[in-house]
């Protein structure tokens, strides 16, 4: 990339000016130690890209290898997605969130279901007693998403969230719902929480073991491509990095899931074109901006190289690395949460920088509780502004070019592709799971990183140093206790009101059909529209495939 002799004269300036450098004292204040994830040098040059080729390494915006976005004018010709994960409490509650933030400029729903919901519990369960409406809102049955659809044409809005191994059972409820408005499933859009095997990671809100569990996320997916096309399929890192993980372990998962995937969907006769360019990905978001922009940008070439080379894709769309971002609930404190606000502002500046197409920004609360509709606000209002005040969204890749970003770029990628090949020689990601073995790196890093920060050596302001002293004052959410009374009552109204033949009917096919091979999604959807509840229907599939248990490491 750089002239021999111009790389000669650098060298040379740059040894007489490091012989300049004022050495400190080693008691003295001196140069902070930095504590991050990748090694680096206090200063990058022309050096540090010596070898550098424009073409292979970065190209151009919208054009293999995607290193510096997947469209050609990113942000100058649309800002990323905008959607608060939001939910809590009854559907009623949840519809009112829902509303107010599309109001205030949210492109989209992101629904937060509460732990019964995610584990195919009802409220009436023993296990659900204190969780019922209180991290998320309570899905119970097909009523509950007729009440949080109301008044949201689901033709217009994006549909995201987060739940896992129940995501046939809401999808086949929000599908339902769709036919009720008059909208085909066709014109549905957004994206499916279908990743099960992030469950097992670091969620641990699991329900299957992972035979059954595949078993349900390939059916959906080979039904959503033929009657779904707009529909996504997120691979989730996210938890792998909240859990602990270095971001070499999120961006090594990320890649590692989605071809364990693609391997499992090429088993079923997929073209890997037509399911690829229908994968994305949910990427977490912590403080080093430079660290999470260069992230991004090596996995977008990481994804583009192994696609074309490994798989053979063809179409432009399987080569584009899409990923959404949700900024680092681990890394708000709930000490002094008033500066999360800042972390808030930061971490989604990274996540721009970086190229996300769809951002949550968490709220200054989260270690105490689910978001105010005050608090939600302010982390919508801090996209908003990033995306219409700071100049950010003026410049394709604003970052490109950056001896620090390309060095540490190509510094990830390196990184990812070694541990990637630690997973492979584990026998691949369900293998590397199922031992235990990716679970305990996960851990061994979460200590790590905690027995930094207790020894001050990883600064956390307000934790750790530069500490107030002052006790938080603001109001937070509480969970309402009557929720689980009320939603207790409306199941047991469900079962007495429906057509309780019809649901008896619908689930012992449903049996019928699990225990065979036939895609099982029309008979999950048979069974939501008897208004059989997402418990009932949970336990029909846990007698087919079990229920994991979790290994030790």
């Amino acid at each position: 990339m750089f002239d021999k002799d111009m790389l000669a004269q650098l060298r040379a300036a740059r040894k007489k000016w490091e012989s300049g450098r004022h050495k400190k004292a080693p008691d003295s204040p001196g140069e902070r130690e930095m504590f991050s994830e990748m090694p680096k040098k206090p200063l990058y040059t022309p050096e540090d890209l010596a070898d550098f080729d424009y073409m292979e390494k970065m190209g151009f915006p919208g054009e293999y290898p995607y290193t510096r976005g997947i469209h050609r004018d990113m942000y100058r010709d649309r800002l990323w997605g905008m959607a608060e994960y939001a939910g809590f409490g009854m559907p009623e509650d949840t519809n009112l969130r829902w509303k107010f933030l599309l109001e205030q400029g949210q492109s989209g729903v992101s629904l937060a279901t509460d732990l019964p919901t995610q584990l195919g519990l009802d409220p009436d369960h023993p296990l659900a007693e204190s969780e019922v409406g209180v991290v998320g809102v309570s899905c119970p049955s097909l009523r509950e998403v007729e009440i949080l659809f109301d008044g949201i044409p689901m033709d217009r809005n994006r549909i995201l969230g987060s739940i896992n191994h129940p995501h046939m059972v809401l999808w086949a409820m929000y599908m339902a719902v769709a036919g009720q408005q008059g909208v085909p499933t066709e014109k549905m859009g957004g994206s499916v929480h279908w990743d099960c095997l992030d469950e097992y990671v670091g969620r641990g809100a699991y329900i299957f073991p992972p035979e059954g569990a595949m078993r349900l996320a390939l059916d959906f997916m080979e039904y959503g491509l033929k009657h779904i096309p707009r529909l996504s399929y997120h691979v989730n890192s996210y938890t792998t990095r909240e859990s602990g993980g270095t971001l070499i372990h999120e961006g090594a998962y990320a890649l590692a899931a989605a071809m364990a995937y693609l391997e499992a969907a090429r088993e079923r006769g997929i073209d890997v074109d037509e399911f690829a360019s229908r994968l994305s990905f949910n990427h977490a978001i912590h403080m080093n901006i430079f660290e999470e922009a260069a992230k991004f940008r090596a996995l977008r070439r990481l994804w583009a190289g192994i696609l074309k080379e490994r798989y053979g894709a063809k179409r432009p769309a399987s080569l584009r690395y899409r990923f959404g971002t949700g900024t680092g609930g681990s890394t708000f404190t709930a000490q002094e949460p008033e500066n999360n606000i800042a972390r808030a502002a930061l971490e989604s500046l990274a996540a721009i920088l970086g190229g996300s197409n769809y951002l949550h920004t968490a709220s200054y609360d989260e270690a105490y509780a689910i978001p105010t509709e005050n608090t939600v606000k302010i982390a919508l209002k801090t996209q908003l502004i990033l995306a219409y005040e700071s100049g950010v969204t003026e410049v394709v890749d604003p970052l490109g070019g950056s001896y620090y970003v390309e060095s540490l770029t190509d510094d990830i990628e390196k990184g990812i592709l070694e541990f990637l090949d630690e997973i492979e020689k584990k026998g691949g990601i369900i293998e590397a799971i199922k031992s235990g073995w990716f679970q305990g790196e996960i851990a061994r890093a979460a200590h790590r990183k905690q027995m930094e920060i207790e020894e001050g050596k990883r600064v956390v302001v307000g934790v750790n140093r530069f500490v107030s002293g002052e006790k938080p004052d603001f109001k937070i959410h509480r969970a309402d206790p009557k929720v689980a009374e009320e939603m207790k009552a409306r199941v047991k109204r469900l079962k007495r009101e429906r057509h309780n033949r019809r649901v008896e009917s619908a689930l012992a096919q449903l049996r019928s059909k699990a225990e065979g091979a036939e895609n099982l999604v029309p008979f999950v959807r048979e069974s939501v529209e008897a208004y059989a509840t997402m418990g009932e229907i949970c336990d029909v599939l846990r007698s087919v495939f079990g229920e994991y248990k979790s290994v030790s490491f």
